[in-house]
């Protein structure tokens, strides 16, 4: 049973699409064994703590990025996670960081990516006037929305969208979208060339 350690930073609307997938089988062969966040009033922390699950709170502000990385390294660490989850976690995470979880934390972005990094993606659709926009399930590596490409999956920007309804479409695709991601990475059977993601 693959051991999942989920970081958040808000609500963890797509941590509660994962445990509900565990929950009603259509995600197997993981269990989550800690949520963590770097912001104690996360209403991510509650709402796993609802489930029954382990979650802390493990405060950035005001600690230099490296310390605060290696106390998160350390709980997912003691908890023995072997996968890590981002879930709206809004800090960019450190090469050292990745180099403790090599190839081993996923990360979901709304847009479909290399479109629209960074922050406010569904603005920057919008903004740019494209005409389809979408979320990415991807490796997380050191550079910012930037690693392999797992899964993608597109929605139509329609021509009276504003940005809260183009985000809601947006996040209904990213619940069903990570839950497919996670469980083509725990099947084992793909292989990464360059920076292909293929499936075996």
């Amino acid at each position: 049973m693959t051991r999942l350690g989920v970081l958040l930073s808000g609500r963890g609307s797509n941590f509660l699409a994962i445990a509900e997938a565990i929950n009603n089988g259509s995600l197997r062969g993981c269990e989550i064994v800690l949520v963590l966040s770097n912001k104690a009033d996360a209403p991510g922390i509650d709402a796993a703590r609802q489930l029954g699950l382990e979650a802390r709170a493990i405060p950035s502000k005001g600690i230099p990025r490296q310390e605060h990385d290696r106390q998160m390294i350390a709980a997912l660490q003691d908890a023995r996670v072997d996968l890590i989850c981002l879930a709206g976690y809004m800090r960019i995470i450190s090469p050292e960081f990745i180099a403790a979880f090599p190839n081993r934390i996923l990360n979901i972005h709304p847009s479909l990516l290399p479109s629209f990094p960074g922050l406010d993606a569904q603005g920057q659709a919008l903004e740019y006037g494209a005409k389809i926009a979408g979320c990415t399930v991807h490796f997380v590596d050191e550079q910012v929305d930037h690693g392999t490409i797992i899964v993608q999956r597109t929605v139509p920007v329609l021509d009276n969208d504003t940005h809260d309804t183009l985000a809601a479409r947006i996040l209904e695709q990213e619940h069903q979208a990570y839950a497919e991601g996670l469980q083509r990475v725990l099947s084992g059977e793909y292989r990464i060339e360059g920076r292909r993601y293929i499936r075996k």
